[in-house]
């Protein structure tokens, strides 16, 4: 594997509200897996976070403990308050948002090299379909997948 990118992202109807996240991985510009899940009442930051969060343990797990180590990340999200947050530009005051950072940051230490970037929304498609669809069967009280 040359790299690994993974798209995130994570969205509220109602802020807060019902929550969901979508988190697609690439394997050299292909996508290998899709994920997404609903979260329950929560903020918007609140899944963008937790979309975070879970692209990172999952991304241990399927890759193995010693591998990610030497294995290039990207991770792209559209919430430039996330992006901005991780890479140090922006104060976190929001209790809730603190410590799902540290969760975060502490699992980021576990890889080689992981680059949180932001991407406009128009290119984080895929990820925002697995948010709105994990909503959407919410609402239709029936499982995803």
């Amino acid at each position: 594997m040359d790299n690994l990118t993974i798209n995130i992202d994570g969205g509220s109807r109602g802020n807060p509200g019902a929550a969901a996240f979508g988190v697609v991985f690439f394997e050299n510009g292909h996508i290998v897996k899709r994920y997404g899940q609903y979260l329950g009442e929560k903020t918007n930051n609140e899944a963008e976070y937790e979309a975070l969060i879970f692209a990172l343990k999952k991304a241990k797990a399927l890759w193995g403990k010693e591998r990610i180590k030497k294995i290039p990340i990207e991770i792209r999200s559209d919430s430039e308050l996330l992006v901005r947050q991780l890479n140090g530009q922006y104060k976190i005051q929001e209790p809730k948002i603190q410590k799902l950072f540290l969760e975060a940051w502490n699992l980021k230490i576990d890889f080689g090299g992981v680059e949180i970037v932001a991407v406009p929304r128009e290119k984080n498609k895929e990820a925002d379909r697995l948010v709105n669809e994990a909503l959407d069967a919410h609402v239709l009280n029936k499982p995803l997948f």
